[in-house]
């Protein structure tokens, strides 16, 4: 049994009196004609018409429904706000209204959290506030929990701080429903996030790319570096993989002759949590037959510039302090380069894992010690390179070990034609010149199975099906993969990716 708190155990009391006495707390229908925001923005014009002309002013007559938010009550009048999804409007009741008994079963019934359904005449009060004078309400729902408050603290020097209502990080992951309910900078965070997603659509969509869905559930996973969650088909009799990536189903239905295709949806990687990892995640890929990786790189700078502008107006956004320019050209630079640069070792000179470990000896670089060529370039770029790369860059050329569907620079076999678009020192996006050739691909799984440990998160298992594809003939392709959760926490100035989920995964509670 749940164990309520005194002020909880108040407001069932109220639930029990009020079905006592034949009003339901929770009644099946409710009406409205106009949001709180609809109600203002009517009213405001029948003024601006009442002014430019002679006539008498348009009444408007509405009902409003809301949350309760704040309540006065001042013996024959009563002042209260409500909140809808739209906004704040005021309710103004009155005795010689809505008579003495109404106004005490407001003021004795009605707590702070209520839903509440009002109608009346709109008007502008003395002090020139927009409001519904009341002449009939009724209860939609009662809340038996009070919502969280805000707080104002007058510290010693009489300095008053304001406490937002909810501020606890983990509680507000925890308990988004609260959170949503009284910060209204979330509700707008996950309403930009909304629009982030509806502009990436949009611009796809214009340029004739085919939204598409592929499956969730996979008899073998592949398409990324991650290991899976599994799961079993009672019926089948079956081991299934959740996906850690569309690519493989999205690169079959380029064999189908579906040329530009993208998806976006969720992804599931069994990995550890962090500010900018959750095990399931937004993921926007999609794949352009006869296009390469220099030009998917025009088209991601050309996108996200898009999005950046039609979710905040700008192509300049501030994260945590620094201002980030999308407007492309992004920079480029090349990981060779980048490295040579940054800790004086030409990762081309060195072919194999050995070489390469002496060359940062050398360089009295520590380094993790036994791991494979590919990944410990990999590791030089997270050490040397990633925290610097602040405005929008694409990282390109990346070795082959670690890139096990994608073309190699022609005239060098150990790299491959990859990018990784970094901001804010922090991975965004990954993108291909796609490997179509079945015979390369189909040797690739193999050494991917045979060099690496069976609990390498690296190694990549053998896809006899997407090889079939491939042998039909697969055309040439540029291939793109980006978290838009993370394109999300950059264009909200959002921290952790916590703060753009709206369930983001967390410890079980104590």
């Amino acid at each position: 049994m749940t164990e309520y708190s005194s002020l909880e155990q108040i407001r069932l009391d109220k639930i029990e009196t009020l079905r006592a006495e034949g009003i339901e707390t929770y009644p099946t229908r409710a009406k409205r004609t106009h949001t709180s925001a609809e109600a203002i923005a009517a009213f405001e014009k029948a003024e601006e018409t009442e002014s430019s002309s002679e006539g008498s002013e348009e009444e408007i007559i509405a009902t409003l429904t809301g949350r309760l938010r704040s309540a006065r009550n001042l013996g024959k009048i009563s002042f209260a706000h409500i909140e809808d999804g739209a906004g704040r409007i005021q309710l103004f009741f009155r005795i010689n209204d809505i008579g003495k008994e109404k106004l005490e079963f407001f003021a004795k019934m009605f707590d702070l959290g209520d839903f509440i359904q009002a109608e009346g005449k709109i008007f502008r009060t003395r002090r020139g506030e927009v409001s519904l004078h009341v002449s009939d309400f009724k209860m939609l729902s009662k809340a038996v929990t009070p919502l969280p408050a805000a707080k104002d603290e007058t510290l010693e020097d009489g300095t008053v701080v304001h406490h937002a209502a909810l501020e606890d990080f983990q509680l507000r992951a925890r308990q988004r429903y609260a959170d949503l309910a009284v910060n209204l900078e979330t509700r707008e965070t996950f309403r930009k996030r909304a629009a982030i997603t509806r502009s990436l659509r949009d611009f796809l969509d214009n340029r004739d790319f085919l939204e598409v869905e592929t499956p969730i559930l996979q008899p073998i996973y592949g398409g990324a570096a991650a290991e899976p969650f599994t799961t079993h088909h009672n019926q089948l009799k079956q081991e299934l993989y959740l996906r850690i990536s569309f690519e493989l189903y999205l690169k079959r239905l380029l064999v189908g002759n579906l040329e530009r295709v993208y998806e976006i949806g969720r992804d599931f990687r069994n990995e550890g949590v962090s500010y900018k990892h959750n095990p399931e995640f937004t993921q926007l890929e999609f794949y352009w037959a006869y296009a390469d990786y220099l030009q998917v790189m025009e088209l991601t700078e050309q996108m996200v510039s898009y999005a950046a502008e039609k979710a905040t107006g700008s192509m300049k956004v501030t994260y945590q302090g620094q201002e980030i320019d999308f407007t492309p050209p992004w920079n480029r630079l090349e990981m060779r380069q980048g490295l040579l640069d940054e800790c004086g070792v030409d990762i081309n000179e060195y072919r194999d894992a050995d070489s390469l470990h002496a060359a940062l000896n050398e360089k009295n670089i520590e380094h993790p010690a036994d791991i494979q060529r590919g990944k410990l370039i990999d590791w030089m770029v997270d050490e040397f390179l990633e925290s610097k790369m602040i405005q929008p860059t694409f990282l390109y050329n990346y070795p082959r070990e670690i890139s096990p569907l994608a073309k190699s620079i022609p005239g060098d076999e150990q790299t491959v034609e990859r990018f990784e678009g970094f901001v804010a020192g922090m991975e965004l996006c990954n993108a291909f010149t796609e490997l179509n050739d079945p015979i390369d691909q189909e040797k690739r799984f193999l050494d991917m199975g045979r060099d690496y440990a069976d609990d390498d998160e690296e190694r990549h298992p053998m896809d006899e099906d997407y090889l079939r594809a491939m042998r039909y003939g697969m055309p040439p392709c540029g291939g793109f993969g980006m978290g838009v959760d993370r394109l999300v926490m950059l264009l909200t100035d959002k921290h952790s990716i916590r703060e753009v989920l709206l369930f983001p995964h967390l410890r079980a509670e104590e």
